[in-house]
């Protein structure tokens, strides 16, 4: 089978299982399984597949015809430039978490020092951690979680990127772990209502990792009241939306005196909530 008629029959399989994204899908994969890039596929059309090649696509495509995420498949997901790597023990990032990233970086800017402590609840794949990290490269950072398994591929995506030195990973229940107060606060909590949820997504994702309860506010209710206990006066806290208004709400029963504004990921939907504590 040459490269040519691995894409088609791919393409053809997937296109049959539902995918949207067929044509696409078998590219990435059949490049992964090859260890080329996608472009590569259309310079060497005639190129054979060896067959233990042709067993891992043909395996991969399988696995994605059962809707199992590209991400996983392929063992990474390109996040803020960078690629993460990421399994079935994390949630896959998604685009609209950048914005959560690129309004971390606004507040450093706002706070007027490189050298800050942030703090990243509910770390997963640490795939925020890391794209600060790499941006910040005085900063450093506590990343929380109270799974053991996610834990593990943060510190795998912290080892590649040589960041050990500056990010402390703490297994643990939200901010409880803490040792201090830090400067810049950031969580993708889990806000979704996991019933709603596609079967791609609850079949394959950890369920600890995206369910809010049946309201998808549960997290934000017990996470909302540590904010003034674990930020600095003066410092900002920053959180993924899922119901921006209820959740807006929450923070100002439990965050006295401070000062919030929500900010829109690029499709326009209220995607993150800011939250600065008052000075002292």
């Amino acid at each position: 089978m040459t490269i040519a008629e691995a894409l088609q029959q791919g393409t053809n399989l997937l296109r049959e299982s539902g995918s949207p994204t067929a044509r696409l899908d078998a590219e990435v994969l059949l490049a992964h399984v090859l260890g080329l890039r996608r472009v590569d596929l259309y310079m060497y059309p005639a190129r054979e597949l060896t067959p233990p090649e042709e067993t891992a696509f043909r395996d991969l495509l399988g696995r994605r015809a059962g809707l199992e995420p590209i991400s996983y498949l392929v063992g990474r997901k390109e996040f803020f430039g960078l690629s993460i790597r990421v399994d079935r023990r994390v949630m896959i990032p998604r685009p609209e978490t950048e914005v959560l990233v690129e309004r971390a970086l606004a507040c450093v800017r706002a706070l007027g020092r490189e050298r800050v402590w942030i703090a990243d609840i509910g770390t997963g794949s640490g795939c925020i951690v890391v794209a600060l990290a790499h941006a910040l490269p005085q900063a450093r950072f506590y990343a929380t979680d109270i799974s053991p398994e996610a834990g593990e591929v943060a510190r795998e995506n912290f080892r590649q990127y040589g960041l050990e030195g500056r990010v402390t990973f703490l297994e643990g229940d939200l901010c409880t772990v803490l040792p201090e107060p830090v400067d810049l606060l950031v969580s993708n909590p889990p806000y979704t209502i996991w019933e709603h949820l596609p079967a791609g997504i609850t079949a394959y994702e950890p369920r600890l990792a995206l369910d809010g309860g049946p309201d998808g506010l549960a997290v934000y209710r017990r996470l909302l009241p540590q904010i003034p206990e674990y930020v600095r006066p003066g410092g900002f806290a920053l959180l993924e939306l899922g119901p921006a208004g209820e959740v807006s709400a929450l923070a100002q029963e439990t965050c006295p005196g401070c000062l919030l504004r929500t900010w829109p990921d690029y499709a326009g939907i209220e995607r993150v909530l800011e939250i600065r504590l008052a000075s002292p």
